[in-house]
């Protein structure tokens, strides 16, 4: 580029110039050669056909300089132009190398683009330039031969250069180099021919471009893009840019254009020509039109599709399947499966959403296999899946539910995680309903079998009847949080056999305007459902705090020496749980020592951030206690990964230690458990003296029960009597059978 600059600043037409001019048109050739010597393109013909071109136009240079400084004038035609004619073909094959595609998508779109504006810009080319070199009878027979070549020789460089600039793959730096290269060529002869006939002259100015258009050459050679393969990238049918859509519109109007200028209507050939040409392209523009129409077509039908497929399985979507719902209910009886997966979004949070997202599509072919062919499955939200049988019974179903819950069984394996789900499925048919009730009924018996650990439940209207119950309690419960209907009462855990209390554990009593007294086994269930649950154990929580602070301000050494509080599943895995409790701690003034959070191990079987939560509990002081310990999944596993400080060992091996057998022998193997560990064992349930006797000969020191109070509003710290069963009461009181009221709620 420098020397190009250069090369304006030497005198027109010295020996120098033309030495400089012809040393950059030889420099470009060593820079294809270079270039595909250094970047090793997958394509290197297409660069030596472009070196050879342009070598053959610098001999022309050359040959044309021998002739005006050695002979002294020019012939017409000469040497030369034997040279300059040559250069075309090879430039030719590089661009149609270059043009050349691996894929056929719309390439007939681009073949009329390339050939409506190659007419269009043709026709300008014919009437200005290529009509009046032919029409010139001054000049020899060989001398039009060779004037008509040039025109002709541009005019399909002309449809090289609409075919390339149609092209949508050339987008890296050195195709667009390329382009630039081509088209600064074929407008720089444009130039020529017009100044040669219209003016007579051989205009110095022009050089800039054949000078520019060498630089090109060589900058697209050396540019590391080079190396690209753009023959194997095809773009998206739908992808138009505006300059695709003008160009050609643009040159469609161009032979319309031509018949109305009063310079084309004095010849007679001209106007033909051009009439002619106006009807190609009128007729290549209603081609177009026809073919931009089906694409269209073709791509709504597409996107149609992809608005009714599941981005992530490729089964159909819920949009779908309602549908097809709809239309398989209008012509007969139809079965609906809801499938739900239990605990999947503990997949996300522990392994992370790409692990999740393998095991669903892992998932959606297992159940594909199993699903009959005239079924449809369907993906239908983030963890479910619903399956369409149209004219199936309900034993047919049923067996489906079965062969589908089977097909769950064996775990799934996902980067590298051997993944176990469960699965809860609904059944429900389309008998005097709408698809979006069948939907609703199939979705309540899918909660239905959750809740109650089943594979599978058929719907029926007692299901209904138990959710509207719910929600009417569940609207209860939000006026009955509001209105303060709501107690906090404590049942002590007591040393034996000393009698002290040594911790109480603060339950929730709901005391119902008109229900009356409502069993924490009726409500707590329906606030876990809701949500409710999170905003009734913070209250729990800070009413405990603000309770036990209270106490050892007014009764000192008497005081317990922890109160403990219930925490659910949903409170857990929150993971602004651990800051809640130390707000509260914060605000009601009381140590973290002396509160401790009770948990069961369903609630952190599946680990991920309730075992997190429960770590972070523990970095702040607050003691750990596991409840109902060996009732759960995998107790022992448990001990291992959560950090537990107390074991509250189940009222069902408590109910009959005084007798020999395994319940014994558990008990006792649940004290040296927590004895080796270094935890404290509190055993719940304890009614008769003659059970507190026997957990104290067993190693137990903290007992809990009915024995010794039942949970009321203000305990009396006081000493128990340990030889018989001395019963508090108070205000609030339980009701019912007494396992049912101290069950693991808050």
């Amino acid at each position: 580029m420098l020397a190009t600059a250069g090369y304006f600043l030497l005198p027109a037409s010295s020996h120098a110039a033309r030495i400089t001019y012809n040393a950059i048109g030889l420099a470009a050739v060593v820079a294809m050669l270079v270039g595909v010597r250094l970047y090793r393109p997958r394509r290197p013909g297409l660069w030596y056909w472009f070196a050879a071109g342009q070598l053959l136009t610098v001999l022309g240079d050359i040959a044309y300089d021998y002739y005006l400084y050695g002979l002294g004038g020019v012939p017409y035609p000469s040497i030369a132009d034997a040279f300059y004619l040559a250069s075309y073909p090879f430039r030719f094959v590089g661009l149609l190398l270059l043009s050349r595609r691996r894929q056929s998508d719309g390439e007939i779109g681009r073949l009329i683009d390339a050939a409506v504006a190659a007419i269009g810009l043709g026709l300008v080319l014919w009437t200005f330039v290529l009509h009046p070199t032919v029409a010139d009878s001054s000049a020899s027979a060989i001398a039009r031969v060779i004037s008509t070549v040039y025109p002709v020789a541009d005019l399909l460089l002309l449809v090289m250069v609409a075919w390339l600039f149609t092209d949508r793959r050339g987008r890296t730096t050195s195709i667009r180099l390329l382009k630039a290269a081509a088209a600064t060529v074929l407008a720089a002869d444009t130039c020529y021919s017009v100044t040669i006939v219209y003016f007579g002259a051989d205009p110095y100015v022009l050089d800039a471009m054949f000078v520019a258009s060498s630089v090109l050459w060589a900058a697209a050679a050396l540019h590391p893009s080079m190396a690209a393969d753009t023959g194997a990238v095809g773009l998206p049918r739908a992808e138009h840019s505006v300059a695709r859509w003008c160009v050609p519109a643009a040159c469609s109007l161009l032979g319309p254009a031509l018949l109305l200028t009063p310079y084309a209507g004095k010849n007679t050939l001209d106007s033909t020509v051009i009439a002619c040409g106006t009807i190609v392209l009128v007729l290549l523009t209603i081609a177009r039109t026809v073919l931009i129409l089906k694409q269209l077509k073709t791509q709504s039908q597409d996107m149609e599709e992809l608005a009714m497929q599941d981005e992530m399985t490729g089964l159909a979507n819920r949009r779908r399947f309602e549908n097809t719902l709809r239309i398989a209910m209008a012509e007969g009886p139809a079965q609906v499966a809801l499938l739900g997966l239990n605990g999947f979004k503990n997949v996300n949070d522990e392994f992370g959403r790409s692990v999740g997202d393998r095991a669903l599509s892992s998932l959606a072919q297992r159940l594909a296999q199993a699903v009959p062919d005239e079924a449809l499955l369907a993906r239908i939200g983030g963890d479910e899946f619903a399956v369409l049988l149209p004219g199936s019974s309900s034993a047919e179903s049923r067996a489906l539910a079965i062969q589908l819950a089977a097909q769950l069984r064996e775990p799934v394996h996902a980067c590298g995680h051997d993944l176990l789900v469960c699965v809860g499925i609904g059944l429900a048919d389309g008998e005097r309903a709408d698809p979006m009730e069948v939907l609703r009924r199939a979705e309540a018996a899918m909660y239905a079998a959750k809740r109650a650990g089943q594979t599978y439940r058929r719907w029926e209207p007692a299901l209904d009847e138990q959710s509207s119950g719910h929600a009417r309690l569940g609207a209860e419960m939000r006026v009955g949080l509001d209105t303060g209907q709501f107690r906090v009462v404590y049942q002590p855990i007591v040393a034996f056999p000393q009698g002290r209390v040594a911790a109480v554990e603060a339950l929730v009593r709901w005391v119902h305007p008109h229900r009356g007294m409502v069993s924490p086994a009726d409500f707590v269930p329906v606030a876990e459902q809701n949500g409710l649950i999170i905003e009734l154990g913070t209250w729990i929580m800070r009413t405990a705090c603000r309770q036990m602070a209270r106490w050892r301000a007014e009764l000192g050494a008497d005081t317990p020496d922890k109160v403990s509080v219930n925490v659910s599943a949903r409170q857990l895995v929150r993971p602004d749980f651990a800051a809640t409790v130390a707000d509260i701690l914060a605000e009601t003034g009381l140590p973290p020592r002396h509160l401790a959070v009770e948990v069961t191990e369903t609630a952190v079987f599946e680990g991920g951030q309730a075992v997190t939560t429960l770590h972070e509990l523990r970095k702040l002081g607050v003691r750990i206690a596991l409840d109902d310990f060996g009732t759960g999944h995998s107790s022992l596993g448990l001990l291992q990964t959560v950090p537990v400080d107390i074991l509250k060992v189940d009222k069902s091996f408590v109910d009959n230690v005084t007798e020999a057998g395994r319940h014994s022998v558990i008990a006792e193997a649940l004290i040296r458990i927590s004895t080796e560990l270094g935890m404290t064992a509190v055993a719940e349930g304890v009614e008769t003296a003659e059970q507190a006797d026997a957990l104290h000969r067993l190693g137990y020191t903290l007992l809990q029960g009915y024995h010794f109070s039942r949970p009321v509003a203000e305990p009396d710290f006081g000493p128990r009597s340990t030889a018989t069963a001395g019963v508090t009461t108070a205000a609030v009181t339980d009701q019912g059978p007494p396992r049912l009221q101290n069950a693991n709620m808050p």
